[in-house]
């Protein structure tokens, strides 16, 4: 299967990176390259492309995609390791970074990849498949409390006491192994007159399961300070974001890198001498034109934040 992917807010992006032909830029989330390419095109010779993705089969895609450009550089790991992915390639700072947040439209769609609640498969959800962690473990192995929690907190599910405890009880007869067995479970857990709200009624259970599998949330605001600072000063951070913990968590760091104290309201003056990294340039966030959402029905809940750094 080929590895599409509509770009999300795809001229938001490219506009709020404010790309120099010779500069370099780094998108943390490769996957379809439909953003990559739209960088790229706006880069001279001179300039550089770092395409970073922990799916291996993203990469291979999106090199075929990218074929024409040799200024691109591919690396198979995890965004959040990006100090570690500039060191290793021996680039200090760099002009520009995107990440665009959550799971491709190719892992939703790809039946193996155990994404999706509409099609059966073993449960997966791994965008890095060498990790040993997986939804099946987590399913059958997670505690009631944890899993309640994960389900209540990634995926704001308001039963998910319910559906945690009727896992327990299911695993204990037989192990959950396929995504089709689990939503029979979750759809059980959920009352009559509420399984229709909000889409699908397994749709916030397996997104929870998947962000705990894919630890989605827990490093991002490290994540964005360690981006900001990998940035050459005007260099520009562009995310976005599609989970409401996402959101807050990027809109926090910005804010903390932007701060210019952070004393006590008790002192009379300032004593920190703490000096903002730099500017938010969206202090609301950018969303989809209706036209958009019309397209592609998956950009619904998607959000743009753009920082500058100083």
């Amino acid at each position: 299967m080929e590895f599409n992917h509509e770009p999300v807010l795809l001229n938001e992006c490219i506009e709020g990176l404010n790309i120099k032909q010779t500069g370099i830029y780094l998108d943390g989330t490769l996957g379809g390259a439909g953003h990559s390419l739209e960088i790229t095109k706006k880069l001279s010779e001179s300039g550089l492309l770092i395409g970073v993705d922990r799916d291996e089969y993203a990469l291979k895609s999106a090199k075929q995609k990218l074929v024409e450009f040799s200024n691109v550089k591919y690396i198979n790991d995890n965004h959040d390791n990006i100090k570690e992915i500039l060191a290793e390639i021996e680039i200090n700072n760099i002009d520009g970074i995107l990440l665009d947040l959550g799971v491709s439209s190719y892992q939703l769609d790809e039946k193996m990849r155990g994404f999706s609640y509409m099609q059966d498969a073993e449960l997966d959800m791994r965008m890095d498949q060498n990790q040993e962690l997986t939804a099946k473990r987590i399913v059958n192995e997670y505690s009631e409390e944890e899993l309640a929690r994960i389900i209540y907190e990634y995926g704001e599910e308001k039963f998910s006491r319910r559906i945690a405890r009727n896992i327990c009880e299911r695993r204990a007869e037989k192990e959950i192994e396929t995504t089709l067995e689990l939503v029979e479970i979750i759809e059980k857990s959920i009352p009559a007159f509420n399984k229709h709200k909000g889409g699908h009624p397994a749709k916030r259970t397996f997104q929870a399961i998947r962000i705990e599998v894919n630890n989605e949330i827990e490093p991002l605001y490290n994540t964005v300070i360690n981006s900001v600072n990998c940035l050459n000063p005007g260099g520009r951070l562009c995310i976005i974001t599609f989970h409401s913990l996402e959101d807050r968590a990027v809109k926090k760091a910005y804010k903390d890198l932007a701060e210019t104290c952070v004393c006590s309201k008790d002192l009379p003056y300032c004593v920190c001498n703490k000096k903002p990294e730099g500017k938010i340039i969206t202090r609301k966030p950018i969303l989809p034109t209706d036209k958009e959402m019309e397209k592609n029905p998956r950009s619904r809940s998607a959000k743009l934040r753009i920082f500058e750094k100083v």
